[in-house]
């Protein structure tokens, strides 16, 4: 029973990412974007700054080669309707394509380049990471592990994963 339940939900998923928009409950993919904070122990005389450890980028394989991930193996797209360090996918977009946050600086992992790591501010004030200038997004119908979504013609324009060179695939 619960393949069968897997399967309807992959189904529905890449049916959503072919061109039919379904609302469907957001998953735990936007949560996996969160990240830790901790507090370093300081004299009491000063305040304790917080040490800031942002949202970690993998790269790992899939069907399109090598692209980027969260440390959770979450799948990572941009959009081709942003402008370089500006997003333009907010209101719906964005609930289907939850932005890549960061509370902290990005933290590159084993393939990743640090230098192409970046943030920009959100309307709302919330840090969106940023590969070579380009905003990151998951798909919020996507389990871990999961790429149903590259090269789609959803909520406006095109969206891709992205690669370690900073070039979508």
């Amino acid at each position: 029973m619960r393949l069968a339940t897997l399967s309807a939900t992959a189904v529905l998923a890449f049916a959503a990412c072919g061109g039919e928009e379904e609302e469907q409950p957001e998953t735990a993919a936007t949560a996996t974007a969160t990240a830790t904070e901790t507090a370093t122990p300081e004299p009491a005389s000063t305040p304790a700054p917080l040490d800031r450890k942002g949202t970690r980028i993998i790269v790992a394989g899939s069907q399109f080669g090598p692209m980027l991930y969260n440390a959770s193996k979450q799948a990572i797209y941009v959009f081709e309707n942003d402008e370089k360090d500006k997003s333009n996918c907010y209101d719906e977009c964005a609930a289907a394509w939850p932005p890549v946050f960061s509370k902290g600086e990005p933290d590159a992992g084993d393939g990743v380049d640090q230098s192409l790591l970046g943030t920009i501010d959100r309307r709302d004030g919330k840090r969106q990471v940023t590969y070579a200038g380009q905003p990151l997004y998951y798909y919020a119908h996507e389990d871990e592990g999961q790429v149903l979504c590259h090269d789609v013609n959803l909520n406006g324009g095109l969206w891709w994963v992205v690669g370690p060179s900073g070039k979508h695939l």
